[in-house]
């Protein structure tokens, strides 16, 4: 009987309407399908998932306040965001240009707002307790990794410019960018619109309470699922057309692109069992901890470090991270996480 209720949980999640049309949008765009969604509706859809659930954590935060779990959690979430990118450089650097290996360091030191967010919709869909406080661990764990990678490029350059060419990419002497301000970076890291609504929504919620939840339950409850259905289709479509930028990868690459969230996920299980998380709060902080960035952190890299190949860390992180956490890593992670912790 036991067997038989895991079984249909399992089908249930293949079976998610959201998950669907992810899997929908891929096929889609594989076979070239003139199927799109507009950019100005996939910006509002990004925006209305962010809002949504920042307003879901406000409204958790205020029902249980600042508690000792939450404190460790959002230490946790801090010291995930520091440790992956400095150990992901560190292994990189070996197969890869000291810029390519910042940047893919990046990528998978920092967070997917759509993978947390659909991590978020399962553990709701299997009746799973988490913490509305890990929305602001995912808000924290965005911005260390770009910083460490800017300093690392900016590290390199003057290296650059104080002798010869560095191999893999460096620019010549007299010839390199000059170094990204770190302020420059903080600011834009900080003041980005989808981060400052997520932790404004978050505000909002806390201030109001439980009466802002009962006003606001049509938009950020109602729709939430729709919305997130609609944003996978537009995404699986995206992940279909940048499929193509993975051919001539490194295999070195594509086993990293698929081993180091699994290595993340686990690091952060230990983090849990060693500072007493609960199963559902561990769950989204193996799946921050698992998933990689494929839209803040290449957008500020393109500008603060020109030297990557935008080619290898995007296609690394849409192309494969991104639909093998959906597909399969988030309920992995789930129920690993309840076996170890429960």
């Amino acid at each position: 009987m036991r067997r038989h209720r895991k079984q249909h949980n399992n089908m249930q999640n293949i079976l998610d309407p959201a998950i669907l049309f992810f899997a929908f949008g891929i096929l889609a765009g594989s076979f070239r399908s003139n199927l799109e969604i507009p950019p100005a509706i996939s910006r509002f859809l990004s925006l209305y998932l962010l809002m949504a659930l920042g307003l879901k954590g406000g409204f958790a935060l205020s029902a249980s306040g600042l508690t000792t779990e939450i404190a460790i959690s959002l230490g946790c979430a801090i010291l995930l965001a520091v440790m992956i990118p400095i150990g992901g450089y560190q292994l990189l650097k070996r197969f890869l240009s000291p810029y390519d290996a910042a940047a893919v360091a990046a990528t998978y030191g920092s967070v997917s707002a759509v993978t947390f967010i659909t991590a978020v919709q399962y553990l709701e869909n299997q009746n799973l307790p988490y913490g509305g406080h890990m929305a602001a661990a995912m808000a924290l764990m965005e911005s260390p990794a770009i910083v460490i990678a800017v300093v690392l490029a900016n590290s390199l350059r003057r290296t650059a410019t104080a002798g010869p060419t560095l191999s893999g990419g460096a620019a010549a002497l007299g010839g390199a960018p000059a170094p990204a301000g770190i302020g420059k970076i903080l600011h834009e890291s900080f003041t980005d619109g989808a981060q400052l609504l997520l932790l404004g929504a978050m505000a909002v919620g806390l201030i109001t309470g439980e009466a802002g939840k009962e006003a606001m339950a049509p938009f950020s409850v109602d729709l939430f699922k729709g919305m997130l259905a609609f944003f996978l289709l537009d995404m699986g479509l995206l992940t279909a057309r940048n499929l193509g930028q993975l051919r001539g990868q490194s295999p070195w690459l594509i086993a990293y692109a698929v081993l180091a969230p699994i290595a993340h996920a686990a690091l952060a299980l230990g983090l849990s069992a060693a500072f007493g998380i609960a199963a559902g709060n561990a769950t989204l902080l193996m799946v921050l901890a698992a998933s990689a960035s494929y839209i803040a952190v290449p957008a500020v890299l393109r500008y603060a470090i020109p030297e990557a190949r935008p080619s290898v860390y995007f296609s690394m992180s849409l192309g494969i991270t991104f639909p093998l956490n959906i597909l399969a890593g988030i309920p992995v992670y789930a129920y690993v996480a309840h076996r170890a912790l429960a």
